[in-house]
């Protein structure tokens, strides 16, 4: 398993832990009110995360509530145990899904009920600079559960697509999209490409319709547009095509193209939508 830096935590920023707390816990309550009304036969609808159902995105969202958990608390442990993830290689995530692919709908929801609930128990008082372990280099506890809510929205995102519903979108967004602008150079190392060497600043409107800002003053290029379609696009949800945002430069625009939110290998991002297609033939 390919172990690159990431760092998720905001620099520069006041870190509320409470704040992020309750969002994650808001953002939990979003999607475990769209799998409380499943029957059991739409757990096994296919998303458009290829070869993943929903039950597989619960499931891989319970298992890393455990696993952050457990970084904070046994830290140790966590160490130990991580050379049996580690021997699965970089497939991972789907290995671990395999596991729990039969699981029943009720037990599942039930992991992912308790599993959250602990995880946030967990986090509360804790100092949001503190180190954790994790799959690769050490985290703050923050940019733990600023990962946490990230993977609850966009894997959330699967879902409802998958259910052909719409998620409203909220200000929570601004944890995504500061996550999407700070792991910039992360996406780069990620695939061995050079860090730009030019400032890059991302301008986004909020669901609330104000505006949100990342980046130095005057940047030498920009990214802009909907924030929660920036968002869309680092976590890997849509691809830029499909979204209404703009890059001026060449650094910027690249980068776009690879942004990743997430840990782990590079992810193989979506494609265009067929309409898309046929507009570019």
């Amino acid at each position: 398993m390919k172990k690159a830096p990431i760092e998720m935590e905001a620099k520069k920023m006041v870190i509320d832990m409470d704040k992020l707390l309750k969002d994650l816990s808001l953002e939990s309550e979003v999607l475990i009110d769209l799998l409380d009304h499943l029957d059991d036969l739409a757990w096994n609808i296919q998303t458009p995360a290829e070869g993943w159902t929903i039950q597989d995105q619960v499931s891989h969202l319970a298992y890393f509530d455990n696993a952050a958990t457990l970084a904070l608390k046994e830290p140790d442990r966590f160490n130990s145990e991580l050379a049996n993830v580690i021997a699965y290689g970089e497939d991972f995530p789907n290995e671990i899904a395999k596991q729990n692919h039969n699981m029943a709908p009720d037990k599942l929801l039930e992991w992912f009920k308790s599993a959250r609930t602990a995880l946030i128990s967990s986090f509360h008082g804790v100092d949001p600079r503190s180190r954790l372990p994790w799959y690769g280099p050490d985290m703050s506890a923050a940019s733990s559960i600023t990962a946490r809510l990230m993977e609850t929205w966009a894997h959330g995102v699967d879902i409802a697509d998958a259910l052909g519903v719409r998620v409203i979108p909220t200000n929570r967004l601004f944890h995504i999209a500061h996550l999407g602008y700070a792991t910039m150079p992360f996406a780069h190392l990620l695939r061995e490409i050079p860090i730009p060497q030019v400032s890059i600043g991302v301008e986004l409107i909020a669901p609330d319709g104000s505006k949100w800002t990342f980046g130095p003053p005057d940047p030498a290029e920009v990214v802009s547009g909907d924030a929660l379609d920036f968002c869309l696009v680092v976590t890997q949800r849509r691809n830029l095509a499909d979204t209404t945002i703009i890059t001026s430069g060449p650094n910027a625009a690249n980068w776009m193209q690879i942004a990743q939110a997430f840990a782990g290998t590079p992810g193989p991002g979506r494609k265009p939508t067929l309409k898309e297609e046929s507009k570019a033939n």
